[in-house]
């Protein structure tokens, strides 16, 4: 069974900064990507980002492109996202996700992804 677990969260202030990170354990599987998503309360779960696990190649959605920076370290078998200037529309939990395979989902579509972990949450005051 793959597990994934993230950590890193917290409360942090407007313009502050956290860095997540997401730890993959149990058994080895392949992976085509590993993504971040986040769902505030009320809302759909959202893509952030994603990073190709072979290339290092990286996506953003538009909301944090210029303020977060996803990255990868293979030996370690981590992923991590680090997040500056941090506003209350950021606050949300935060989810780590891998996709082990390229498929016609893409990699900012939730369905394309097959592994979660239980989420982390991130609180940005005002």
């Amino acid at each position: 069974q793959v597990q994934l677990v993230e950590s890193g969260g917290g409360l942090v202030q407007t313009g502050g900064s956290l860095r997540l990170s997401c730890a993959a354990g149990g058994r080895p599987f392949s992976r085509y990507a590993m993504g971040w998503f986040r769902q505030a309360s009320g809302k759909e779960r959202e893509f952030v980002a994603a990073i190709r696990w072979s290339t290092g190649i990286t996506y953003y959605s538009d909301s944090v492109k210029g303020r977060f920076t996803i990255s990868r370290d293979i030996a370690k078998n981590t992923v991590q996202l680090q997040m500056n200037s941090l506003k209350p529309e950021d606050t949300a939990v935060y989810y780590c996700a891998a996709k082990r395979y390229s498929d016609i989902y893409g990699l900012s579509a939730r369905n394309g992804y097959n592994d979660w972990g239980q989420g982390t949450q991130v609180t940005v005051s005002s």
